[in-house]
């Protein structure tokens, strides 16, 4: 089970509209003819899970269409993180479920919609892909406004210590403060990433993003300035 083949599987389905189609013809082989038409947001979420055998991490309880008890699967396991800018840009990894109310409160009973975390844009955004947005699989970019929350599946059963150390930090982006800023910066001059001569440890500059993108476009990643889970490990030379 991995979050990657999680968003690979959702990936692979973009473009995918209309319905009937693949993902509710094969939710109503499963659960019932009724569901050939229904909205099919979290259908997608389960068609994907299964597919990428991710289903015992993903459907707790088994197949979901309904939002709201697929909500409720996170919060009975602890996993549950209200829609804040905070909790996003601390706690929200690729792979994580993301649950959306248009009327833009943090209340599970109010939802209307779910989609796939396929990266955090470190600035309290989240960048998804989704089933039934306009009745396509679609990719989205969303924010604290409209989340009413998220949890991550628990994927990491079979992670190697490595990544159970990473899964660990938070997405850092330009204007944050705080401790592991700090252990950026100095990881940063273990690297002799160039251009930090006197640069504060105490937050996260501009000179700290540039180095950044450095670092990731060497290393064949997104040069996005970010420092999230594909370039901590980068930082830590376990790239």
């Amino acid at each position: 089970m991995t979050a990657e083949k999680m968003v690979k599987r959702a990936s692979d389905d973009l473009g995918l509209s209309g319905r009937p189609n693949v993902i509710t013809r094969w939710y109503a082989d499963r659960n019932g003819s009724e569901f050939l038409t229904e909205p099919w947001c979290d259908m997608s979420i389960t068609y994907w899970a299964r597919h990428s055998d991710n289903g015992a991490a993903v459907l707790p309880n088994g197949d979901r269409a309904y939002t709201v008890w697929h909500a409720q699967d996170g919060e009975q396991l602890g996993r549950w993180h209200e829609g804040t800018v905070a909790n996003i840009k601390q706690y929200a990894r690729p792979g994580a479920l993301v649950f959306f109310d248009w009327g833009g409160t943090n209340s599970i009973g109010r939802i209307d919609h779910i989609g796939l975390v396929e990266k955090n844009l470190g600035d309290g955004r989240l960048q998804t892909i989704e089933g039934n947005t306009d009745d396509a699989c679609k990719r989205r970019v969303r924010d604290a406004s409209v989340i009413a929350g998220f949890w991550n599946p628990d994927y990491e059963r079979n992670e190697s210590w490595t990544e159970a150390i990473v899964r660990e930090l938070p997405i850092l982006s330009q204007g944050d403060q705080g401790p592991h800023v700090r252990t950026m910066h100095h990881l940063m001059l273990a690297r002799d990433v160039p251009g930090l001569e006197g640069v504060s440890d105490a937050m996260f500059t501009p000179a700290h993003s540039a180095g950044i993108r450095d670092l990731q476009a060497a290393a064949g990643i997104e040069a996005d300035g970010v420092v999230g889970p594909q370039t901590w490990p980068v930082l830590l030379a376990v790239h």
